[in-house]
């Protein structure tokens, strides 16, 4: 959950000079953009994977600091609750097979890691949500012990001034009061880095913003939390309300939170969409560099611009900006919605499907956009989020007058061959391209996604066992399949 840092209280000057550093930041941002070729090369695929540790019970394993230190792996960093660790995965050119390369590199990270964990009694498990949580799990015991957090953790707390409130509707509605942010780490996601060229940028984020909701709904895979059945995607509003430091008035003006799809279509690029998090939201963590980003580009350095970064760690747009300075600098689009697990194949496929889908539609990207208001496509997100395979979409066509809701599973239905043109007009090869498109179109045939598979094992179970067996039992053969690298779509009941 974002870069270390070595303090952890903060004075009014620290604030001031952090915001002075930021308007730095985008300055040298600018100018960089400016620059003939900055940015430019081939696209790569890049890619974070957070995971729960657990015992053999399969209840939350406290140990990541542990097994951290036993696997020895420098691409595993921690996460806030100690039960939580992360892979950041290495990039792969578009010429790589970087899909089939990706999953590669889960199924040995992941492997290796089972290894580490093991000696500490422990087991590791790729979900969007543990099922076998308890209340118990959360509080100011379970956070990992590092600066960074202890800073953030005191900072959202501060500006919330109250408790943190979940309230998320389903079959099952779940209602608490947090008195810290920890619920966060009840979500675990598969993040992927898409490189892009700067004068694609808006086109391709837009791209993405747009097909978010179908990768979303296809790949769900948290239906729920406390043994409440609530969304195909819980983690979406979970995340959201664990960490709103608003206090949100329903008939009056309200800040925008900190956890959302975004404030609008990108008009002009890159650098409108980093001013826009720094001219919205207030700093939370003002640690700056010991060098500017003046003294860096005077010096003829690609500017490290730590100020703008650290800041964009600290707002969770479901789809982000991503500034890089390695490889003469570079700019990428972090897809955050997409869910861990359930198999390395599944998550890679999800990816496929959204990076696909979006390349495959940014040709007339400026056509569709005025048929579809940005608040439309936000109620896109939430709605497949919440409904998976049963949601209606408000979906935008060429030739459309006025709106209509459609099914979701239309929608992909008719996205796929797009997905095959634009994962082809990336260069991707035709093997790649069938292999994961290939476990998307089973999926949508035999409706089943990880948070269906999860829902009906769930139900078979109960009628056998009480529904606290019948989750640890579901998790079991969950880890199972996972293991295996089997296709949710072919998971058995």
């Amino acid at each position: 959950m974002g870069i270390e840092i070595d303090q952890v209280e903060f004075s009014e000057q620290d604030f001031g000079a952090f915001s002075a550093s930021l308007e730095e930041n985008l300055n040298a941002l600018y100018q960089l953009l400016e620059r003939p070729g900055f940015g430019q090369g081939r696209g790569s695929l890049g890619a974070e994977l957070e995971m729960y540790l657990v015992d053999d019970a399969g209840f939350p394993l406290y140990a990541n600091q542990k097994v951290l230190e036993e696997a020895n792996d420098p691409s595993l960093t921690l996460e806030l609750n100690r039960y939580n660790l992360e892979f950041n995965l290495p990039p792969f050119g578009l010429a790589e097979q970087p899909f089939a390369s990706t999953e590669q590199a889960i199924i040995e990270r992941l492997e290796s890691l089972r290894q580490a964990a093991a000696k500490h009694g422990g087991r590791v498990v790729p979900i969007g949500i543990l099922p076998t949580l308890r209340d118990s799990d959360f509080g100011a015991h379970c956070i990992t012990d590092r600066r960074r957090y202890h800073a953030l953790v005191q900072q959202l707390i501060r500006r919330r001034g109250d408790h943190f409130n979940i309230d998320i509707n389903g079959e099952e509605p779940l209602k608490m009061a947090m008195k810290d942010i920890t619920l966060e780490g009840a979500n675990t996601s598969f993040q992927v880095h898409y490189r892009v060229t700067p004068d694609a940028f808006a086109e391709t984020f837009n791209a993405i913003q747009l097909m978010t909701p179908l990768a979303l709904a296809i790949g769900a895979n948290s239906p729920g939390i406390f043994g409440h059945a609530l969304w195909d995607e819980t983690r979406i509003p979970l995340f959201k309300q664990s960490i709103d430091t608003r206090h949100v008035d329903p008939y009056g003006w309200n800040e925008p939170a900190r956890v959302s799809f975004g404030q609008g279509w990108a008009r002009l690029g890159a650098e409108e969409l980093f001013r826009e998090v720094v001219r919205i939201y207030p700093p939370l963590l003002p640690v700056c560099n010991s060098t500017t980003a003046a003294e860096e580009m005077a010096a003829g350095n690609i500017p490290s611009l730590a100020e703008l970064r650290m800041h964009q760690s600290t707002v969770w747009l479901w789809n982000r900006p991503i500034y890089d300075d390695a490889d003469g600098g570079h700019l990428r689009i972090e897809m955050r919605a997409l869910p861990a697990g359930p198999s390395a194949v599944d998550m890679v496929a999800n990816a496929a499907f959204l990076i696909g889908a979006a390349e495959g539609i940014r040709p007339v990207i400026n056509q569709l956009l005025p048929a579809i208001p940005f608040r439309n496509a936000e109620y896109n997100f939430y709605r497949a989020a919440q409904h998976g395979f049963d949601a209606r979409l408000v979906w935008p066509e060429l030739d459309q007058a006025g709106y209509r809701e459609q099914p979701i599973v239309d929608i992909i239905q008719r996205m796929l061959p797009v997905a095959r043109a634009g994962l082809e007009s990336i260069g991707l090869p035709p093997s790649e391209t069938d292999r994961y498109l290939g476990v998307i179109e089973e999926r949508l045939e035999k409706r089943q996604s990880g948070a269906v598979w999860q829902r009906k094992k769930l139900a078979q179970l109960k009628r056998q066992m009480s529904s606290r067996e019948a989750a640890h039992a579901m998790l079991e053969s969950f880890i199972e399949n996972s293991v295996a690298n089997l296709p949710v779509s072919r998971w058995t009941l």
